[in-house]
C-alpha cells in the first residue's frame, strides 16, 4: 500500500485494541478510531470516515457484520473481521456489506499486513466494478432520453430520424451542452405542450 491509511479498530477485548494500536501505526498507518463495541464503532466511524475497519465479530450492541452494513449503508468502508474461531455460518455472510478480509485470533503483524494489502486491493477493484456498472446504467438512461427526444424532433418537424438526430447533435454543439441537456429540455417543453392542449 503506497499511502498511509486511517484505521478504525474495534473488539471488546482491551489487549486486541491495545495490539493493533501498536502494529499499524508500526506498519506506517494512523489508527483514528478505536471502539469496544459495535454501535460505537459505527457512530464514530460516520464521523471520521476511516479508508479501513478492523473489528471483531462479537462485540456488544452491534456485531462485526451488523457493524459493516450500517456504515456501509451510508459510505462505502472496507472491512476486516477478526474472529476467535472458524465457522462455515461465518464464512457464508463475508460476501455481504464489503467484508473484504477475515483473521482468526491469534493474529500477527504479518497476518495484518497480508490482510490489509489484499482488503484493499479487493475494495478498490469492487468500487471500480460498482462505478463501472453505473456509467453503464447511467449511459443506458442517457439513450432512452435522447431516443425519446429524437421522436419528438421527428413528430414535430416531420424529419426522420437521421434528420432529426443531426439537429439534436447540432443544437447541443451551437449552445456547448450535452446532448442528454437538450434531449431533457425538449421532453420537458413538450410535456408543457402536451399540457397546454389539454387545459
Amino acid at each position: 500500500m503506497k499511502d498511509p491509511l486511517r484505521i478504525a479498530i474495534a473488539d471488546d477485548e482491551s489487549e486486541i485494541r491495545d495490539f493493533l494500536q501498536e502494529v499499524l501505526p508500526r506498519l506506517g498507518h494512523q489508527v483514528v478510531v478505536v471502539a469496544s463495541n459495535g454501535r460505537e464503532l459505527v457512530d464514530k466511524c460516520l464521523a471520521t470516515r476511516p479508508n479501513l475497519v478492523l473489528c471483531d465479530i462479537k462485540m456488544p450492541t452491534l456485531d462485526g457484520f451488523e457493524a459493516a452494513a450500517a456504515v456501509n449503508a451510508v459510505v462505502p468502508t472496507p472491512f476486516i473481521l477478526i474472529s476467535a474461531y472458524h465457522s462455515t455460518e461465518q464464512m457464508e455472510r463475508l460476501a455481504d456489506h464489503l467484508i473484504m478480509g477475515y483473521l482468526v485470533k491469534p493474529i500477527t503483524e504479518v497476518d495484518i499486513k497480508t490482510a490489509m494489502a489484499v482488503a484493499m486491493f479487493r475494495f478498490e477493484h469492487h468500487q471500480a466494478l460498482t462505478q463501472e456498472v453505473n456509467n453503464l446504467r447511467q449511459a443506458l438512461e442517457d439513450r432512452k432520453v435522447i431516443e425519446k427526444a429524437k421522436g419528438i424532433v421527428m413528430k414535430r418537424l416531420h424529419v426522420d430520424e437521421e434528420d432529426a438526430f443531426r439537429r439534436l447533435r447540432k443544437m447541443a454543439s451551437n449552445q456547448n451542452r450535452k446532448l442528454i441537456e437538450i434531449g431533457r429540455q425538449i421532453i420537458a417543453s413538450e410535456e408543457i405542450f402536451h399540457h397546454l392542449d389539454s387545459a
